[in-house]
């Protein structure tokens, strides 16, 4: 005998209280976003110093991008299985040494592996598929969007903090130093790992059916609204990075000074603090596809707009501000929607998957960036493919089914 049952059909006592989750979410995001956020700002540094192109500093960030996609699946599978303490804890020691990798190393090989396949897989057990995980098994699913948003504000938060810190650091302390000091700065999230730390058996499973990994896997990918969000999300993260790695060498070889770069970059991160939250708030009201439809398109508008006007430091402010209240602003909705199809169970590890879409176009936007910039001397044809993309992202977000996907559950006799 068994009956339909909805992954959302009942509601949970937190395990742990809201106020914890939310200050320890927010501090982590801060931190493990906040320093990534600015890698942008060490590419001419770097390149210029070692004598290396951009393709090669672009390949070694594309490459942390594709590995920090790939490992979050199974961060999130070890996070829901056995709590994000651990893998929060062992992320941030991997972190460190990562950045010291990429301020040390003198050679190509030790540089690509620093930069882009340890930092790449910290970034998968310190960043938002590990806390929300948390955030989803702990909090009400009536106010789950806009935890969400809180959290990837407080991300958005660090990285309007730290670019400037990082931009201030290069230019007195020296670009090698500054990695080291970021470094330490990322250990910070193993004490605050602990306010994290989950019973054996979170409280929003207790007495629910367990639902085992592969079906999980299975169901999920066999699920159409599952694959559009991925493929959007594959979108988010090549129109990102591609910005936020690029931007500051592109205005640079437009002959804006180096100062306008880190403000542009610190202003993204300004309003999408506003952005993510406003975002994560209207997902408890509208239909997330809705608000996801609409931010790929504004991104679109913007990017068209930005490249037809005359390039001066306004229009880069203004296009890095209205940027930035769509910059993460897709995170929220989107997590909180495989919330709120598939349930909370596996949240940690489906989350990891759909982010790993987000990294493999977060690959090709910053690599294909730095390639085509080296064979033919000029942004524009990325740029104008993201302006593309942003348009399908915006088409296939509208078929997608929100409601709570129906299982069959055994009944005990």
């Amino acid at each position: 005998m068994s009956v339909t049952s909805s992954p959302a059909a009942a509601e949970h006592s937190p395990a742990l209280s809201l106020g914890q989750v939310l200050l320890c979410s927010a501090l982590i995001v801060t931190l493990s976003m906040g320093i990534r956020h600015g890698f942008g700002l060490w590419l001419q540094p770097i390149t210029m110093e070692r004598g290396w192109s951009r393709e090669t500093f672009s390949f070694a960030i594309a490459l942390q991008n594709l590995c920090w996609g790939l490992a979050g699946p199974f961060a999130g599978m070890l996070a829901d299985r056995s709590g994000a303490l651990r893998v929060l804890m062992g992320s941030a020691v991997l972190y460190a040494i990562g950045l010291a990798g990429m301020a040390l190393a003198s050679t190509v090989l030790v540089f690509t592996l620093s930069t882009g396949v340890l930092i790449g897989i910290a970034q998968a057990g310190c960043t938002y598929a590990i806390v929300y995980g948390v955030i989803a098994r702990n909090v009400p699913a009536a106010r789950r969007s806009w935890a969400m948003g809180l959290t990837a504000a407080a991300g958005s938060f660090g990285q309007f903090l730290m670019v400037p810190v990082s931009n201030w650091l290069i230019s007195n302390v020296g670009w090698q130093e500054s990695l080291v000091l970021l470094g330490g700065a990322a250990l910070l999230i193993v004490p605050l790992a602990f306010g994290l730390r989950e019973p054996a058996r979170p409280a929003a499973l207790a007495g629910h059916h367990s639902q085992p990994i592969g079906e999980a896997v299975r169901e999920a990918f066999g699920y159409r609204s599952f694959q559009l969000l991925m493929a959007g999300y594959f979108v988010c993260g090549f129109q990102v990075v591609f910005i936020g790695v690029h931007m500051p060498s592109y205005l640079k070889d437009h002959g804006l000074s180096p100062t306008v770069a880190t403000t542009a970059l610190a202003l993204i991160g300004l309003f999408n603090v506003f952005g993510t939250y406003a975002a994560g708030v209207l997902g408890q009201r509208l239909a997330k596809k809705h608000i996801l439809s609409a931010i790929y398109a504004l991104r679109s508008v913007a990017i068209v707009t930005f490249l037809l006007l005359p390039l001066t430091p306004t229009s880069v402010y203004v296009f890095s501000a209205v940027m930035g209240l769509l910059w993460l602003s897709t995170v929220p909705p989107t997590n909180a929607a495989v919330a709120q199809i598939f349930g909370v169970q596996h949240m940690s590890m489906l989350g990891g998957f759909v982010f790993l879409a987000h990294q493999i176009g977060s690959f090709l936007g910053v690599w294909l960036g730095g390639r085509l910039y080296d064979s033919t001397g000029s942004y524009d044809v990325v740029w104008w493919l993201a302006v593309a993309l942003g348009v399908f992202a915006a088409l296939i977000n509208l078929p997608v089914r929100e409601s709570a996907i129906r299982r069959p559950v055994p009944v005990a006799a």
